[in-house]
């Protein structure tokens, strides 16, 4: 399933009558960015309200939640980590865009839109990715690599002791041996 093709919140009730419309669904796979693939573990929950303010102009609120797998900052193995992101942006409804475009105006960023099909992925993957932490450990007292060898501690023992009279720290590790 393309988790991209079910995003979206249609706005035309809102359009003609006014009021809120709400949105909720998961996706599954992975978030992408450009470039940048982020897998997902499990499933991640979103959900959406969309008021409308009258003139056009729309308040959209959401709320996604979920785990990323990253690598582990010490030994580099998978480790999902928990994201929970909320976000709130002001829209405007322009008929005849192709896309959803960012403008500010007044010091104010406003969401510009022309379908009243609304295509929500931008808005959740924006929200998730600026959630996710920048490291994660598998856990607390990860051993890491190896700096010789690059095994990973957790798993073997290799045997090589970190060398102690050298780096950078190596005169700070002197001085709190004397200490």
């Amino acid at each position: 399933m393309d988790p991209l093709e079910i995003q979206s919140i249609n706005l035309s009730r809102l359009l003609r009558e006014g009021g809120t419309a709400e949105s909720r669904g998961e996706m599954q796979g992975a978030i992408h960015a450009g470039e940048e693939r982020f897998e997902l573990d499990g499933r991640t929950l979103w959900k959406t309200s969309v008021t409308a303010l009258g003139d056009g102009e729309f308040w959209l609120s959401g709320e996604i939640a979920g785990k990323v797998v990253m690598e582990c900052a010490r030994c580099l193995e998978p480790t999902p980590a928990a994201v929970r992101a909320y976000f709130q942006h002001m829209l405007r409804y322009e008929p005849g865009r192709d896309q959803v475009e960012l403008i500010e105006e007044d010091e104010e960023e406003i969401y510009l839109f022309g379908h009243p099909d609304l295509d929500l992925s931008p808005f959740l993957c924006e929200a998730y990715i600026t959630a996710m932490p920048f490291t994660v450990l598998c856990k607390e007292d990860c051993k890491g690599l190896c700096p010789v060898c690059g095994a990973n501690r957790n798993v073997l023992d290799c045997g090589h002791e970190p060398a102690h009279g050298s780096g950078q720290l190596a005169g700070l590790r002197r001085l709190l041996d004397e200490v």
